[in-house]
């Protein structure tokens, strides 16, 4: 192989191509989900059913299979597909749980996912059904008569407008209004409120989800005389987003006062969809690149990013890399080092690969004094670019390198072809 020579530099640039390889990964401990800890049912009549809804998810990396799911009170019932059933890594599946009461009181029960460590705490009250006496139409009218709020993330909320009328000739006094649970709120509204004939009154009701689960139920408005049920509310709250990095820190080695070097990085979403809306670095030498921001990151998938280093002055550089992003953790931080050395001092071997074609770590880089080897590893910690420049060469000698990829559980492949480079 030729190699080129840095009139400037003295650096040999050395080309190595690496094979890729395929190793497995260690199985890693099941891990199962539940989008909400308790499902409140409220108060049910006693033989009429209600329902919520869950989400249960497979956050492992191996497929989990579902055989039995139990419930330890009979009133809570999990509406599912037939058993068992498999969820792959990252899968999730929706449930219905229906609470049908049989008596009043109050019931607590909890529902078992297989032998997981996964469950679902249930309670709801059974209560007697109201008198049908003497029934009265009211003459409350709301306008939309339902609201959905679709999805909104926990911790956000979701407003919407609502018009109530009384449609009479008379007067009409609103004494209570009754919200099907916490995640609503009137806004604009406060009781008691009169209505004269024909009046409008317009306010707002506010959705904010304090668990990722579905919520529905009526929005019932009491006035003096009869209960109106004026509107169906429903809405999800989706979990809040995690955002990830890897890897945490990021070793540049010695670079050449005025070039550069680059390592890549990745930025993914858990749980929820995550938005990146602003990078910043502590010191102009390292610089991100290779992704527009702000970037919405839909849950289980990554976007790539590249930093970039460039020595101003020689000795050692160190920086961070903060990510500011709607996460749960809304603030996340790299480390970043690297060594400028002056160009003109600097004798070396520089080697170059291609990226292997399997989804890999990073790398180690091996040395010989013969062809074929013995090879000794001269690399301090795995390199996750494709760049590494040998510094510690003697003039007068030949050296002999080989690249190995290492995957996620440590795994090394096979040595790459090798490469020859003579020290003048």
């Amino acid at each position: 192989m030729k190699l080129p020579r840095l009139a400037s530099s003295c650096l040999l640039y050395c080309g190595i191509i690496l094979v890729g390889f395929s190793v497995p990964l260690t199985a890693l401990a099941t891990e199962l989900k539940v989008s909400a800890k308790d499902l409140y049912f409220g108060n049910v009549v006693v033989g009429q059913t209600r329902s919520r809804s869950a989400t249960l998810r497979n956050t492992s990396r191996k497929a989990v299979k579902i055989s039995s799911i139990h419930s330890s009170a009979p009133v809570f019932v999990v509406s599912h597909r037939k058993l068992p059933f498999t969820l792959q890594a990252g899968q999730h599946v929706a449930l219905e749980i229906r609470f049908r009461p049989v008596a009043e009181g109050h019931i607590n029960g909890r529902i078992a996912f297989d032998k997981t460590a996964a469950s679902l705490a249930v309670h709801g009250s059974g209560v007697k059904e109201p008198s049908k006496a003497a029934p009265h139409q009211s003459a409350l009218r709301a306008n939309p008569s339902s609201l959905s709020f679709g999805n909104v993330q926990v911790g956000d909320s979701a407003l919407l407008p609502m018009v109530v009328t009384n449609t009479r000739s008379s007067s009409i006094t609103i004494s209570e209004v009754r919200i099907p649970s916490a995640d609503f709120s009137l806004v604009g509204l406060s009781t008691p409120l009169t209505l004269e004939a024909r009046q409008s009154f317009t306010f707002s009701i506010n959705f904010a989800p304090q668990t990722a689960t579905t919520m529905s139920g009526d929005l019932t408005f009491v006035d003096h005389r009869s209960e109106a049920v004026g509107i169906m509310l429903r809405g999800t709250g989706t979990a809040v987003g995690q955002l990830g990095d890897a890897p945490a820190t990021m070793n540049f080695g010695n670079v050449a006062v005025g070039e550069r070097a680059s390592r890549s990085g990745i930025l993914s979403a858990t749980e929820g969809s995550v938005t990146v809306n602003s990078v910043v670095s502590s010191s102009p030498e390292f610089v991100v690149s290779g992704i527009s921001l702000p970037v919405t990151i839909a849950a289980g998938h990554s976007v790539p990013y590249t930093v970039n280093f460039t020595p101003q002055q020689g000795g050692t550089a160190f920086a961070s890399l903060s990510f500011v992003s709607s996460g749960s953790d809304s603030k996340i931080s790299e480390s970043l080092t690297g060594g400028g050395v002056a160009a003109e001092a600097n004798q070396g071997v520089v080697l170059s690969w291609n990226p292997s074609t399997s989804q890999v770590a990073g790398y180690n880089v091996y040395r010989s004094g013969q062809s074929g080897g013995p090879y000794a590893k001269i690399n301090n910690q795995l390199d996750n670019g494709t760049t590494y420049t040998d510094t510690s060469v003697s003039p007068g000698q030949t050296y002999y390198y080989v690249i190995a990829a290492v995957n996620s559980t440590g795994q090394q492949s096979t040595y790459s072809n090798q490469a020859q480079a003579a020290i003048p």
